[in-house]
């Protein structure tokens, strides 16, 4: 089938999800630059950690789906996970801001996260599968150093958190914000192959010269 409604309807889950992190911000009572921070300042910090993470499987996602042409159930389902654990992001994030940091909702935060990304990488291991020895995508990902550091950092994170006390809080934080650092730059080999893949009809249309 084609992958339109799939980008479509992952695109407004995603809106949506923004949308439900967003509101869970609260209004300072206050005036001034001291309420704000007083009532919305951590929320300000895990909300922005969280969207970073929602822009980054955002763009990775648009960018992938440039190499499928066509996709079948497994796809399908593999992309219904990778929502479903996604969907939980406004949750644990309101959870580790009103707790303030507490060590189990930073585990479980950490686990969430970790969810995320490994179902992401059977989603796209499904779309190589679907798409064959000669798939765009697995020449597109290679070694895929960065997922496999970003899994390590998540484990490392989340363990410290769960073993550690206060100070694996704080390694687990710190873990989390180096993955988010590690993929905010765009990973280009996706967008070569998106080049060397692309077909007449994505071509962009050359001006008219008169």
């Amino acid at each position: 089938m084609p992958k339109n409604r799939l980008e479509a309807f992952s695109d407004g889950v995603l809106a949506i999800i923004i949308t439900i992190m967003v509101l869970e911000l609260k209004v300072p009572e206050g005036h001034s630059v001291s309420a704000l921070l007083h009532t919305t300042g951590i929320a300000l910090l895990t909300y922005l950690l969280s969207f970073v993470y929602l822009g980054i499987y955002w763009n990775n996602h648009h960018h992938m789906f440039h190499l499928v042409r066509k996709v079948g159930g497994g796809v399908l389902w593999a992309n219904l996970a990778l929502l479903f654990w996604l969907s939980l992001l406004p949750f644990t994030t309101a959870w580790l801001d009103e707790s303030h940091f507490a060590r189990t909702p930073v585990v479980v935060y950490g686990l969430n996260l970790l969810a995320a990304s490994v179902t992401y990488v059977v989603l796209q291991n499904v779309i190589i599968r679907q798409q064959g020895p000669q798939s765009p995508l697995r020449a597109a990902v290679g070694a895929d150093v960065k997922g496999k550091a970003s899994g390590v950092l998540f484990v490392t994170g989340t363990l410290s958190a769960l073993l550690l006390g206060g100070a694996g809080v704080v390694v687990a934080l710190a873990c989390f914000a180096a993955v988010a650092v590690l993929w905010i730059v765009p990973d280009r080999r996706i967008a070569r192959a998106v080049r060397e893949h692309r077909t007449p009809e994505e071509e962009p249309s050359q001006p008219v010269s008169f």
